[in-house]
This record gives structure tokens, sequence and C-alpha cells, in this order.
């Protein structure tokens, strides 16, 4: 019997195409979960209408309500593995053949095996490594390229001084078209009749939703921008709102890009000399690395993973992140962050750890509706990216499984590594008054709030310990309990 490859919206580029007949299915009602950013819909849709055109005559595309109205009763279905337990639990009731899942660096078996034979909790720099010296990325023989197997302490600069930008050529973008124009005219029909919930702006669309664009993407990060993404990786300016950064989680996480593909792109810039070891290892640590391993945690972990709440935080997400309203939001660090998410449906890394994360761990945001913020309004949010992520990396609320701390920051970070503070009312070194800043005294009210939890944290003994000698410690905290807004 012939078989249909039956691709998820996250399986779109080559790796799962084996040259057969296909099946790709449109289905509405995963606009319908919850509020999702129109830059997001706006991409995922065109990806997919885009992908069917490709494929012409070898495509079975429909475009309906739920997946089930096209795939139950069918015997002839294939998938690729696909990344979320909801499609896996579907794929499996329909009875459709599953192949290995593709567009990760390790296989899930793999990874099983290296965590089971680990003594004491998995680490990510040891999975790093094992992948590096199993893999033979950016290694010279059995030793690391470069001489170090990271270079996260020269890729910490802060953002230069006076600077409104990096200075680097405007990134690639893609030319819409029919396809677009189509997507656009079906969104605003949707959202005027109730159906659908959409937030942010109805910009111009910014990331690859083809093959072709996302090499397009690629071949301009690696010529404009590689060289400075290391040293500037973790700063912020407000007048640049990509930095040195690739722009290609998004194609990534739909399957146009092999994470492979990419770093053996980045890899051979540095073996040309073309590009600083720093910066290749960078994108490497960030796809072979960090990538793969979240992926593998989502599946070990399990379903009940974003339900821990280890720090006890049950805030709701206020309406201004819910709707993405920057202009009601007074702190400038965080009001720059979502204004560039409305715009932009994206962020980089450390806005979205240190700047949204770091607000909503301090004022216990509740991990479950924070990690599906996340996915709804980010361009590549997907649920197997996001919950080490979110529940994991930026709220602690595992308790240390993905994190070996809870990420905190006062001002003095923000100040040091973004311009924001110099356009913000607050005093990022003031944590009493009118003039006390929000992320500083947040700090503080934090760790009065979550000492007896995280005391015997080894990491924390030193924050504890200042929070200890604060001589105004109870009048922060009472301040920051009655502070209201954002």
């Amino acid at each position: 019997m012939t078989r249909i490859r039956w691709i998820f919206p996250d399986q779109l580029g080559d790796a799962f195409d084996d040259g057969g007949p296909m099946l790709l299915v449109e289905s509405r009602s995963e606009l319908r979960h919850a509020p999702i950013h129109r830059a997001k819909a706006q991409l995922l849709l065109s990806a997919i209408r885009h992908r069917a055109a490709e494929l012409g005559d070898r495509v079975e595309f429909h475009q309906v309500e739920h997946y089930r109205e096209v795939v139950v009763g069918r015997d002839d279905l294939e998938v690729v593995d696909p990344t979320s337990y909801f499609a896996r639990r579907l794929a499996e009731s329909v009875g459709a053949k599953v192949l290995p899942s593709r567009g990760f660096i390790t296989a899930e078996a793999d990874f099983s095996r290296w965590a089971d034979a680990r003594k004491g909790k998995p680490i990510m720099e040891d999975f790093y490594r094992w992948v590096r010296n199993r893999t033979g990325i950016l290694m010279d023989g059995d030793a690391p390229s470069g001489g170090q197997w990271n270079f996260d302490h020269e890729n910490r600069q802060p953002p230069p001084k006076k600077a409104a930008s990096l200075g680097l050529p405007e990134p690639w973008w893609p030319e819409e078209d029919d396809i677009d124009r189509e997507v656009r005219a079906d969104l605003d029909r949707w959202q005027a009749s109730g159906e659908i919930h959409l937030v942010g702006d109805d910009g111009a669309r910014r990331f690859a939703a083809t093959r072709a664009e996302a090499q397009s993407a690629l071949d301009d990060f690696i010529e404009t921008r590689l060289g400075d993404f290391g040293p500037f990786e973790d700063a912020t300016l407000t007048g640049d709102w990509t930095m040195a950064h690739s722009l290609l989680s998004a194609p990534l996480n739909l399957g146009l890009l092999d994470p492979r593909e990419v770093i053996d792109r980045v890899e051979a810039e540095y073996r040309a000399g073309r590009a600083p070891i720093g910066s290749v290892e960078g994108i490497v640590r960030q796809l072979c690395g960090w990538r793969d391993w979240v992926w593998h945690l989502y599946w070990r972990l399990g379903e009940d993973y974003v339900n821990r709440n280890a720090l006890g935080a049950t805030i709701p997400v206020p309406r201004e992140l819910l709707e993405l309203e920057a202009s009601a939001i007074e702190a400038n660090c965080l009001s720059q962050t979502i204004g560039g998410v409305r715009e932009h449906g994206w962020a980089h890394h450390i806005q979205r750890l240190m700047i949204i994360g770091n607000w909503a761990l301090q004022r216990g945001y509740d991990p479950k509706q924070l990690n599906e913020w996340f996915i709804g309004m980010f361009v590549d949010g997907t649920p197997w990216v996001m919950p080490a992520n979110v529940v994991g990396m930026s709220l602690f609320a595992d308790g240390g499984i993905v994190a070996t701390k809870p990420y905190a920051a006062g001002g003095a970070y923000v100040n040091k590594m973004t311009d924001y503070c110099g356009g913000c009312r607050f005093n990022p070194k003031v944590r009493l008054g009118p003039d006390a800043c929000p992320v500083t005294a947040g700090y503080w009210a934090f760790l009065d709030r979550v000492e007896p939890v995280i005391r015997g944290n080894f990491r924390m003994a030193q924050p504890l310990a200042g929070l200890r000698r604060l001589s105004d410690r109870e009048q922060v905290v009472e301040q920051e309990r009655h502070r209201t807004g954002l």
C-alpha cells in the first residue's frame, strides 16, 4: 500500500519530504486555543499555504476546522513523529504509521540512554559536550575548537555606549505575495466575526515562510551579522530590535531549516577564517545544546511538567501582557520589550529571560498561564520549546530541574546590558521611595517571599545574605506588596 506522508505545520521543509504523496491540513481550531499574535497566525498560515502551493499535485491539501475531519477513518497515513503530546496522540489514535522524529541533532532514544546513565541530575553543559564529542561538531580531534567548550564570558558584552544601534545592515526581509494577502484577508474576517482572538500589530511578515526564504535569511545572517552575534548576544538597544541575532528560530521550528544545516554553515565560516570562534560557538550552543536539550526535556519531564509550581506563584498574567498594551506599562524595560513583541511577535533570549521572565518571576505570575502566553505571543513559540524555557528557566517553577538557581536580577543588570534605564522615570539604583525601580525593589521582595523555599540552594547563599543585611527590608517588601500597575 502506498502511504501518504501527513506533515504537520512544523514539518514544512525538505527534511520531511521523501518524494512521495503528501497530506497537509490547515486546522483553524489551532488558532482558537488562546489569544494568538497576529504575526504568528500570519506566518503559520502563510507557511502552510506556500508549502501546499509548492507541492502542487503531490499534496492533498485541506482547510478545515479540525484535523479529525480529514484523518479519521484512513489507513494510508504515515507521519514523522510529531512534536507535541497532542499531535502524537492524534497520529496514534488514527493508526498512522509513525516514523522517527527529524529536525534535531540527537534522537530521543540516544538522549534517554545518556540521561539514564548519569549519576545525579543531567546537566545541559554535560549534554552539550557529549553532543559535540559524539558528532564532531566544532571539534579538533578530541579537543573543542578554539581551546575551550564555551565562550560565554566573552559573549556578554554590554551594548556600545551612547549607540542607537549596532550599526549593522538591515536584515533581509521576505516579500509578501498573493498568498500572504489572502491570509491577511482571512484573519481580518475571522477576527471581525469573533472566531479567533488576535493581538499584536498587523505588520509586514518578517520571518521566512518557505524553504527558499529560510535559506535567504540564513545567507544574510552569515554575511552581515554572524561576526557580531557572539559579543552582543546578551545586549539590548532600544533602537535595534534585531541586534545581531539570526531571526532563524521561526523557520527552524517550522521545519524549513535543519539545525545541522545551520551548524555546518557557521562552522564552515569559522574554518575559513571568516567568523570568530565566539560567535560560531554561541550559535552551535543554541542549536545542538539548548534547542536539543529543551526538546528532549519536553518528553522526559512529561506532559504535567507545566503544572509545576515550586515557588507557589499564582498571580494571573496581567492584562497589559495578555493584550500587549505596552503604552500602559510604566517601567521602560518592560514597556519597550512588550512593545517589541506587539510589533514583531518576537524578542531575543535576554529580553525573554531577563526582562519578561525576570519580571514575572519577581511578581509570581502563574507558570502554566505564562507558558501559554509565550506560546501564543511569539512566532517561534511551540508546545515543546516553551516549558523548559518558561516553567524551568524563567520561573524556576520546577524547583531546579532545568536551572540551578532562579534567574532573578535587579535593575543593575538591566542598566548594564541595555539602554532602557536611561529612558525610564525609575532609578535602577533606588529600591525605596517614589523613584524606586520596580525591578530592583522587586528583586529584594522576591527573595524575601521565596527565602524559605530556596535557602538550601548554595547558589543563592550570597543573595540571601545580602537580603538579611538590608536595613530597609521590611519597608521594601511592604512597598512592593502595594505597588500597582507595571
